[in-house]
């Protein structure tokens, strides 16, 4: 049943495209934003031959799409999926590196390092004197 069910979708769908492709468009880009003269079914009622059998095929696809949808329902349990059988090459781990402790410590101060590292100290200006 649902391959009836899906093969006549996949057919109604087709010619819907067909049929929409076929059709002329009555006026320029100014029927989308109100400009038409027309109006939309006009005098003569719903329109062509080619605009019925568009609204009959949109209604085929319209029931066999939820027809479809309502026979695959009883198939799909909750959990269900589609990757269930598939099974996967698992990568292979790197052995772990030992990483280096971190340790916080004092740098140690030698006198050719602490001379280099301290800038010299400012002296206080002599009275009367003021400090450039």
């Amino acid at each position: 049943m649902t391959a009836l069910v899906l093969t006549l979708h996949i057919l109604v769908c087709i010619i819907l495209i067909l049929m929409v492709l076929l059709q002329s468009g009555k006026e320029g880009m100014g029927v989308i934003f109100g400009g038409g003269s027309q109006s939309f079914f006009g005098s003569s009622g719903a329109g062509s031959l080619l605009a019925k059998i568009t609204a009959v095929c949109a209604a085929i696809f319209l029931l066999t799409s939820l027809g479809y949808n309502l026979l695959l329902k009883e198939r799909v349990r909750e959990g269900d999926s589609l990757m269930r059988g598939v099974t996967t090459e698992q990568p292979t781990a790197a052995p772990e590196q030992e990483k280096p402790a971190v340790t916080f410590e004092e740098p140690s101060s030698s006198p050719t390092t602490q001379g280099a590292q301290q800038a010299p100290e400012a002296k206080p200006a002599p009275e009367g004197q003021q400090a450039q």
